[in-house]
């Protein structure tokens, strides 16, 4: 008998809670897949305090779901809501506040990010190609796959993650140093969005934005991740060249659309990666076609093929083709990446994904 998500669903709620309750009454699964006989979910503890405690919670799903008849996979991430409630230092104390933006401090030379295992950098050339959607999806569809993944939205002036994931907390920070980033379906993400006010213009020099990318990178307790994904503002500019200079970097991806004038400015940002020393990883096509709901004809309104003859022409490993969708969009601006249901397009998303985890990038 084929493996269906009620089947797996039932057997988690037989995993009961110390407080009380179960995983599947509390509420606390998320991203269940199957593949084949591989089942893959994510277990959502409403705080990190909570999750702390519950690794033996999370080996007991595993085990449940592995008895199943026809599983030969399990793989559970524990994740957790929100950031850990902290108590001030002295009764009746305000929380200690952190400023993001300052100057940069000197460094010798790249550093690595503690506990993260690979940093991608998610570019562009210019804007509108839909590279923050790709890398919302992208992050949240490796996560179903069972990688720790982290998002870091680097588009100081135009941060748009926090509104494409759902969240709008600030950041908790115990002692006025660390920065407690939040977590969203399955994912660990920070952005400057969520430290300062929605409605006002960020209005900093360089060295100001480059200083609040090194706060964003070495301030914040990512945990131990096997990916961070950060989504780079359009052009070529000081975030670029901060993060190329100041952080080792597994590596960069390009993200276009088919048109040459899109191309044009891809070219210039695989340009400065290059000159930078910066490996680019490859290329991905965005809205590389469109299927109309209601004829089915398919269409290409950005033309179609162009990323593809572009990496080949280049030598760099094509990555995959996204089509265009009215879901997409919906599904941004509701703060539900498409990657996290089911669908062509999520399914998109799972096998780009796929090749990245199959590729050694994440």
């Amino acid at each position: 008998m084929a493996l269906d998500k009620q089947t797996i669903t039932s057997e988690l709620g037989r995993v009961g809670l110390p407080d009380g309750g179960d995983l599947v009454s509390r509420d606390m699964i998320r991203a269940l897949t199957i593949d084949g006989g591989t089942v893959r979910f994510v277990i959502e503890a409403p705080d990190a305090a909570t999750a702390a405690r519950m690794e033996p919670i999370r080996a007991a799903a595993v085990d449940i779901v592995r008895a199943i008849d026809g599983v030969t996979d399990v793989s559970a991430v524990l994740t957790a809501h929100s950031a850990p409630k902290t108590a001030p230092a002295g009764a009746g104390d305000a929380p200690p506040s952190l400023k993001v933006g300052r100057h940069p401090t000197p460094q010798a030379g790249p550093v690595r990010v503690a506990g993260v295992d690979r940093i991608l950098a998610i570019g562009s050339g210019k804007g509108g190609v839909g590279k923050s959607t790709v890398s919302s999806n992208l992050a949240v569809a490796l996560a179903r796959q069972g990688r720790r993944v982290g998002l870091l939205d680097a588009d100081i002036y135009g941060p748009s993650q926090p509104r494409m994931m759902g969240v709008n907390k600030r950041p908790g920070s115990p002692d006025g140093k660390r920065i407690i980033p939040l977590q969203a379906h399955g994912v660990t993400m920070m952005s400057i969005g969520l430290m300062v006010d929605p409605a006002k213009a960020v209005v900093w020099r360089g060295p100001m934005l480059m200083g609040a990318l090194q706060q964003m990178l070495g301030q914040v307790e990512w945990g131990e991740l096997d990916v961070l994904i950060i989504d780079l503002p359009p052009g070529t500019g000081d975030v670029q060249l901060t993060l190329a200079q100041k952080t080792e970097l597994t590596g960069a991806v390009i993200v276009s659309t088919p048109q040459d004038v899109a191309l044009l400015d891809a070219r210039k940002a695989m340009d400065m990666f290059r000159t930078l020393k910066t490996p680019i990883l490859g290329l991905v096509e965005n809205m590389s076609t469109f299927h109309c709901p209601h004829c089915g004809e398919e269409t290409q309104i950005f033309g179609h093929g162009g990323v593809a003859h572009e990496a080949e022409a280049l030598g760099l490993p094509f990555l995959g083709a996204l089509p265009i969708d009215l879901q997409t969009r919906v599904s941004g601006d509701a703060g539900v990446p498409v990657a996290a249901g089911e669908g062509p397009v999520a399914d998109a998303y799972a096998a780009l994904a796929r090749r990245f985890i199959d590729g050694g990038m994440a």
